[in-house]
């Protein structure tokens, strides 16, 4: 059995078009001004009046952000020395000054200007092209162990388990805590280590391989296997309510038929501080 749908961390606006001599951008601090104003004194936002939001600092590496279309935005941003755990992304056209592109961004993107969880922006603009990037920095991770995070992991799984939940469209009853099982933690933290070392998101190890082949690897005979991936979560409990909120991966998790499971993690080291993939793999045995 497998599941594909893969949670991650990272929500991004939708963005434009790639900027034509994106190098003659320029930064530019009276946006950056208009949007901190309007935070402090926001006005009416889909139908209510918000609260005000803490003003926005300048960062210099959010403004040479250029993304187009197909571009990755957490490799541009990385690419720039900004490592995000939430961003942001707006492009704008055809306005002649920072007033005019607050008129245009205001309401459709009142929700993003006035996110509090964003604490950092670079504005660029080139002519009538205009580049907002609102983000939060990574801050520093501090894991467990190998040993003590799978403890988590099993532990708020089986706190899950107990409990009867839908998963999407599917309903389940409450079912049996799983076993954990040394094996199928080998398996998973082989995965999340190719993950990080080839910053590779997906079922799919790069080599070809398929759960059911990693578990095989790792000594494990299976009669029903399957795997939950996630990247970008800074804890253990924040990885598995993640796998809960998606139905996909719900669905393996309050699997009654897997009785064991294991997990790992992986760090990908870069000069920022750090980006943890994760792996849960199911089973049960022959």
């Amino acid at each position: 059995m497998f599941r594909s749908t893969p949670a991650c961390a990272i929500a991004l606006a939708t963005l434009a078009t790639l900027l034509p001599g994106a190098a003659h951008a320029q930064p530019d601090t009276r946006l950056v001004a208009l949007i901190n104003d309007y935070r402090a004194a926001p006005a009416n936002c889909e139908g209510r009046r918000p609260a005000p939001a803490p003003a926005l600092r300048a960062n210099a590496a959010l403004a040479r952000v250029r993304i187009g279309a197909g571009a990755f935005p957490e490799s541009e941003l990385e690419r720039t020395g900004y490592q995000a755990a939430h961003s942001e992304i707006i492009h704008v056209g055809g306005a002649v000054d920072a007033a005019a592109v607050m008129d245009v961004i205001r309401q459709p993107y009142c929700r993003a200007l006035l996110n509090a969880g964003v604490t950092e922006i670079g504005a660029t603009r080139r002519g009538e092209e205009w580049t907002i990037v609102l983000a939060r920095p990574m801050t520093p991770l501090a894991l467990p162990g190998q040993e003590a995070a799978g403890r988590q992991i099993l532990e708020a799984v089986n706190l899950a388990r107990a409990t009867p939940r839908n998963c999407g469209t599917q309903s389940f009853r409450a079912a049996d805590p799983v076993a954990w099982n040394s094996a199928l933690a080998a398996a998973a933290l082989a995965h999340s280590r190719d993950m990080a070392t080839h910053r590779h998101f997906a079922h799919t190890g790069t080599d070809g391989s398929v759960v059911g082949t990693r578990a095989a690897r790792a000594g494990y005979r299976w009669r029903m296997i399957g795997e939950n991936i996630a990247a970008g979560h800074t804890s253990a409990q924040e990885t598995v309510a993640g796998w809960i909120e998606s139905p996909g991966h719900c669905a393996n998790l309050m699997n009654p038929t897997f009785t064991e499971m294991g997990a790992g993690y992986d760090i990908r080291r870069t000069k920022m501080p750090g980006y943890a993939y994760w792996t849960q793999v199911f089973g049960l045995p022959r």
